[in-house]
């Protein structure tokens, strides 16, 4: 509900500086908090085997710094328009988590997953353009957001697999510490090459408000929320709670911005919804199958 919250009502305000600088200061004010409290995670630096380095950099690139500059440059074009769209084809992310299992891991995509998966896309676009094709000659910022918002969706898709794998090491503090960290860092490199720095002379009292507020709740507050529940809960819990984003996503944006969804959006957005709790069931069930079977095995060797 803070996340959706923060894309329909918090970030899109920030829209009057660049992207890269937002997300910059966006990271940047957490983790000098997060500093303050955290500080003994900096001995975890002599744990750290190469293979956590490498971890941790995907999750920080890829969930830090590209998901969230896609996102928030796909809420930056639609000048409060459409956000709901936007927020809603996030929720994509587990269609590409499955296509990064199967490229990284070597994982056959099932019968079940591919139908499932295609189904989720293919609402995906009625969702964001109804039964109308969509128009490239417009000149509307939509089909670039829509873009982006995919890009999003495969960026935090791909930094949920890695997130995972590291909380099998390390505590969800630690987890967002660095995820934190590593991504002010990347984007402090991205700031430096687009000489961005200036934004500091066009930030008005009412950004540095909105920065505060996300810096508390939606942004490490949340991901402290999020990896906490990450790591305690089952994958099947953690997709129904899920539903709580693109859900008070809508209604945020009705409230505040008064954007409605057309019944053709909103028999998408229901069939989509729908598609991705059933490739995350299935994935559950895959893993629960194989543990069974990995315990009976032991049990008759024993």
């Amino acid at each position: 509900m803070l996340w959706g919250f923060d894309g329909v009502v918090l970030t899109p305000r920030l829209y009057n500086l660049d992207v890269g600088f937002v997300v910059f200061i966006l990271h940047l004010i957490p983790f000098v908090i997060m500093n303050l409290f955290l500080y003994r995670e900096y001995k975890n630096l002599s744990r750290f085997t190469r293979t956590d380095y490498l971890i941790l950099f995907l999750v920080a690139f890829l969930g830090g710094a590209v998901g969230t500059l896609s996102i928030v440059k796909a809420l930056f074009l639609l000048n409060f328009k459409h956000l709901t769209v936007v927020v809603l084809l996030q929720k994509l992310q587990p269609v590409f988590a499955i296509v990064l299992a199967t490229i990284i891991l070597k994982e056959r995509i099932r019968k079940d997953y591919a139908i499932w998966a295609s189904i989720a896309i293919i609402s995906g676009y009625f969702l964001t353009f109804g039964i109308k094709l969509p128009d490239f000659h417009t000149g509307s910022n939509t089909i670039y957001a829509v873009l982006f918002a995919l890009l999003a969706a495969f960026s935090f898709g791909s930094s949920t697999v890695f997130s995972k794998k590291i909380l099998q090491k390390y505590s969800f503090k630690t987890a967002t510490f660095y995820r934190y960290g590593i991504t002010v860092l990347i984007m402090l490199l991205f700031v430096s090459f687009t000489s961005e720095f200036s934004q500091f002379n066009l930030i008005t009292k009412q950004n540095w408000l909105i920065f505060l507020i996300i810096a508390f709740t939606t942004g490490s507050g949340a991901i402290f929320l999020y990896y906490y529940g990450l790591k305690k809960v089952k994958a099947i819990f953690a997709t129904i709670c899920e539903l709580f984003f693109p859900i008070s996503a809508i209604f945020f944006d009705y409230i505040f911005n008064h954007n409605v969804l057309s019944v053709v959006q909103w028999i998408s957005a229901a069939i989509m919804i729908f598609a991705i709790v059933n490739l995350n069931v299935g994935n559950t069930r895959r893993i629960h199958n194989a543990v069974n079977c990995k315990i009976k095995d032991i049990h008759t060797d024993s």
